[in-house]
C-alpha cells in the first residue's frame, strides 16, 4: 500500500464529510493503544485546517494499566486540542450494580461491555454538546473478530475501519516517520503506542490475542500479521483449518456485523 497516498485519501475523505454535514468538532476516545493515538495523528491536521477542536477524552476505569493511561495523556496532550483524563469508575459502577444480578466476578465479557457502552454515553453527550461526530477507532480485523461492543465503542467516522491490524501498524510508522519527525514529542507519543503490547482495555482479558491464540509468544504486531493472514485465506476461501480459534471466533460475531437485524417488508406482507 502507498501509505502517503492513503494518509492523503483518508483525511481527505474526513475533511469532505466534516464540511458536508457542517461538523463543529470532532470527539475522540483516547485509550492508550495504536487505533485512537493513529486516529488523532490522522484528524489533527483536518481539524486544523478547518479550525474546528480535536476533542480527546481519556476514560479509565480499573482495569487499565499504568502504561496504557500514560500513553493515552501523551497522545492527547500533543495531538488533541482539548483533552482530559475522566474517570468513569463510579459511573461504571452505578450501571454495574443495576445490571447484575448475580456473581459479576464470572461475567467479565459483560462487564467489559458495559465499560464501553459507560464511554459511549459519555463521548456522544459530549459530541452533542460541541455540535461534534464520534469518531470509531476500530479496524478491519478487529471488526472481523468482533472485539467491539455493539452499541458502544462503534463510533460515527471510521478513517481506519478497513485496514488491516497490520496495515494500522504500517501507516502509524509512516506518518511517525514521514510527518512527525520534526517533533520529537509527537513522534515520541505515537512510537509509543507502535510498539506496547496491546491489551483490550476492558479488563476480559490480557489482550486480545490471548482470546484467539492461547499461548502466543512474541510482540502483538507480530502476532496480528499472523491472525491477518489467518482471516485474509479464510475470506479467500483459502483456509484449511476452520477449527482455529480465530476462525472460530470470525464465526461466532457474525450478528455483530448485520445488526440490527431487520425482517423485510416483502416477508412482512408474504
Amino acid at each position: 500500500m502507498n501509505y502517503e497516498k492513503a494518509t492523503k485519501n483518508i483525511r481527505q475523505e474526513l475533511k469532505n464529510y466534516i464540511v458536508e454535514n457542517n461538523i463543529q468538532s470532532l470527539v475522540l476516545g483516547i485509550s492508550g493503544g495504536l487505533d485512537s493515538a493513529v486516529c488523532a495523528a490522522l484528524a489533527k491536521p483536518v481539524c486544523d485546517e478547518l479550525n474546528i477542536p480535536l476533542i480527546g477524552r481519556s476514560l479509565p476505569t480499573t482495569t487499565n494499566s499504568g502504561g496504557e493511561n500514560s500513553r493515552a495523556k501523551e497522545i492527547g496532550k500533543h495531538f488533541c486540542t482539548d483533552f482530559k483524563e475522566v474517570e468513569i469508575q463510579k459511573a461504571y459502577d452505578v450501571l454495574h450494580t443495576m445490571v447484575n444480578e448475580d456473581d459479576s466476578s464470572t461475567r467479565p465479557i459483560q462487564n467489559g461491555n458495559i465499560k464501553a457502552r459507560t464511554r459511549m454515553i459519555y463521548l456522544y453527550d459530549l459530541a452533542s454538546v460541541h455540535s461534534g461526530m464520534v469518531l470509531s477507532t476500530d479496524n478491519w480485523t478487529e471488526y472481523l473478530l468482533g472485539f467491539w461492543t455493539l452499541k458502544g465503542d462503534e463510533g460515527d467516522f471510521g478513517m481506519i475501519q478497513e485496514l488491516w491490524k497490520t496495515e494500522v501498524y504500517e501507516l502509524s510508522e509512516w506518518i511517525v516517520k514521514n510527518e512527525l519527525f520534526f517533533d520529537v514529542n509527537k513522534g515520541n507519543a505515537l512510537k509509543s503506542c507502535i510498539d506496547c503490547q496491546a491489551t483490550d482495555g476492558l479488563g476480559i482479558s490480557n489482550s486480545d490475542l490471548d482470546q484467539i491464540m492461547p499461548g502466543w509468544v512474541g510482540t502483538s504486531r507480530d502476532g496480528y500479521k499472523v491472525v491477518d493472514e489467518k482471516l485474509a485465506l479464510h475470506l479467500k476461501g483459502l483456509g484449511k483449518n476452520d477449527n482455529d480459534p480465530v476462525i472460530n471466533r470470525y464465526k461466532r460475531t457474525h450478528f455483530k456485523r448485520n445488526n440490527p437485524i431487520n425482517i423485510k417488508i416483502d416477508v412482512i406482507k408474504t
